[in-house]
């Protein structure tokens, strides 16, 4: 079933439309909070996270646009695991990936290099966990501003500034270290 037809059967109310989104987009929305959860809770706990994925495609459904239903399911996904990680009282730690560091067991691996992304990780822990939120989701999760300020209930001008201001900060750090 093509998206349009989808999004048409879940905005008049249809249970079939909800279906087939989630026939289309489970694995992608469970791999998203399988990766922020890990081990950090039960798997029935990751599987309530992804069903309320699916409910909020559900409950706001004039949120969901042909063509941005994946980007649109990805965001909430991503959010609404870090969310219950926060429940459960859990940080939501820098992925390793995120920076590319590489092993430095390594003998092929350029030390020069591998020095440099753990100043570029040292300086991001550096800024404020909202801001470091704001930076990640905008730089490594490609969130736009708009989709950053609905999610974490800011103002879009407080979410440009946040940017800004952590460019200046990460500048200024890494300038200063050389």
């Amino acid at each position: 079933m093509r998206e349009a037809k989808i999004l048409q059967r879940i905005k008049s109310g249809d249970p079939s439309g909800l279906g087939a989104l989630m026939d289309i987009y489970i694995p992608y929305v469970s791999v998203i909070v399988w990766n922020i959860l890990r081990e950090s809770m039960a798997p029935e706990d990751a599987e309530e996270v992804v069903s309320d994925v699916f409910l909020a495609a559900w409950n706001q459904s004039s949120n969901l646009k042909v063509g941005h239903m994946k980007g649109w399911l990805g965001a909430v996904a991503r959010n609404k695991a870090k969310n219950k990680l926060r429940q459960i009282g859990q940080t939501i730690p820098l992925e390793e990936s995120v920076l590319d560091i590489p092993s430095l067991d390594d003998p092929t691996v350029d030390i020069e290099r591998a020095e440099e992304q753990q100043r570029v990780r040292q300086a991001l822990d550096s800024l404020p966990s909202e801001d470091r939120e704001v930076f990640l989701r905008h730089y490594y999760y490609a969130q736009s501003i708009k989709d950053i300020s609905v999610s974490m209930a800011l103002n879009e001008s407080t979410i440009k500034t946040k940017l800004r201001k952590g460019r200046m900060k990460l500048k200024e750090i890494l300038t200063k270290e050389g």
